[in-house]
């Protein structure tokens, strides 16, 4: 009976071995940047000697049915610095049944309508923004989502690190408004984990940190090597993937940040989270083995993507651990605890370096009952992950937005 359950102890751990790994590093990472993530000195173009002159970005704003709060987030967006080079905000109107058009010309942006009721989703509405603006003098572009307040100084950021010469870049992401509810300071604290302490983890490792949907942006080069044509409900992570591939890497912004506000109510959380974490299943599931083929090729930049997509969303790496500690199993059980501790400190560290306080310390003490609140989305997250799953809006609550 003992050889069953050491093997049994052993299967458990394994399962969690590589996302208690990822988080280990991700976790001394982010911590050990000491000081917020800077460019390197900036560079010439190529032929140019001395400094890189100053860019022309594009502000692109995937928008669909969004004309309550189209405005608020172009003043947002039109009150930032430029870091001394051109600024153009481009609203895509996709699919929209509402006046978000007109609005957005109204507050100043220019605008491109999108009708294609077959194709669906803020991956297709980006492909098509990125095809027009190629033929235009754009250097780079950056990423806003229409339910966001961005920092004044993110455009002069995303300036510095793309005239030093930066593939893609990807600012802090956090929740504007944490204070609403219980639900909303936990995803306060897991967005300081996901979009603030881990990306400081993969840049002071020297990895691509990941594109987080919003706040992220591409240089020009970027993207006429590699086409914006990632379709899925997790579009970004899809993307980020093929940056990878094909030897690109995103770096940290991370003095300067843009804020979504978040659902409270039931039914809007339950429809973003299977959206957000069926995607990143279904990533598992399509991607693991091209992954591994590549690893095995020699590729080793590959090998972090990876690492990151075995590293489940928090509350089912928690499942896994409490798992591998029923076995009466004493390595399991060292394993579990150790992985368990492991997590306590990523919480702690990412309120530290996301500029969290005793709220969202206090918040954590409920964490046992959002994890069992994610149980009953199983079902949804399957959904979600299916291959002709489709990209649904996050209901809003009210005149401001959640993503």
């Amino acid at each position: 009976m003992a050889d069953f359950w050491a093997l049994l102890g052993t299967l458990l751990a394994l399962l969690s071995v590589p996302g208690t790994f990822e988080l280990l590093m991700l976790t001394v990472g982010g911590i050990l940047l000491s000081q917020r993530a800077l460019p390197p000195p900036l560079r010439g173009r190529a032929g140019v000697g001395g400094e890189a002159p100053p860019l022309n970005l594009a502000i692109v704003v995937p928008a669909h049915n969004e004309a309550a709060g189209i405005a608020a987030c172009i003043q947002s967006l039109c009150a930032c610095e430029s870091g001394g080079g051109t600024l153009t905000v481009v609203v895509v109107a996709d699919n929209c049944e509402d006046d978000t058009a007109a609005r957005a010309e109204a507050a100043g942006a220019r605008v491109l309508v999108r009708h294609d009721p077959d194709r669906r989703g803020k991956g297709y509405a980006l492909d098509f923004a990125f095809r027009q603006l190629l033929n235009e003098p754009f250097d780079a572009f950056m990423v806003v989502d229409a339910d966001t307040r961005v920092e004044p100084n993110l455009f002069a950021e995303a300036q510095r690190w793309f005239r030093a010469g930066a593939d893609a870049v990807q600012s802090r992401y956090c929740v504007d408004n944490p204070g609403v509810s219980v639900r909303t300071r936990l995803m306060n604290v897991a967005l300081q984990a996901f979009n603030v302490l881990r990306p400081r983890g993969r840049e002071f490792w020297g990895v691509s940190v990941g594109l987080l949907g919003n706040g992220f942006g591409l240089s020009r080069a970027t993207l006429e090597a590699v086409p914006y044509d990632a379709a899925s409900v997790a579009e970004d992570l899809e993307y980020h993937i093929r940056l990878v591939q094909n030897g690109r890497r995103v770096r940290f912004m991370d003095a300067t940040t843009v804020w979504s506000e978040m659902p409270s109510g039931e039914r809007a959380s339950r429809g973003q989270r299977a959206r957000w974490e069926g995607g990143r299943f279904r990533m598992i599931r399509e991607q693991t083995l091209i992954l591994l083929r590549g690893i095995l090729a020699g590729r080793w930049r590959e090998a972090e993507p990876l690492l990151e997509l075995w590293l489940l969303p928090l509350a089912f790496h928690v499942l896994l651990l409490l798992l591998a500690l029923l076995p009466p199993f004493a390595p399991s059980r060292i394993y579990a605890l150790f992985g368990l501790a492991l997590v306590g400190s990523h919480v702690l560290a990412a309120i530290r370096v996301g500029g969290g306080g005793w709220r969202d310390v206090q918040a954590v003490a409920a964490a046992p009952f959002y994890i069992l609140w994610k149980l009953t989305l199983f079902k949804a997250l399957l959904r979600g992950a299916r291959k002709d799953a489709a990209w649904v809006r996050t209901d809003r609550e009210s005149s401001s937005h959640d993503r």
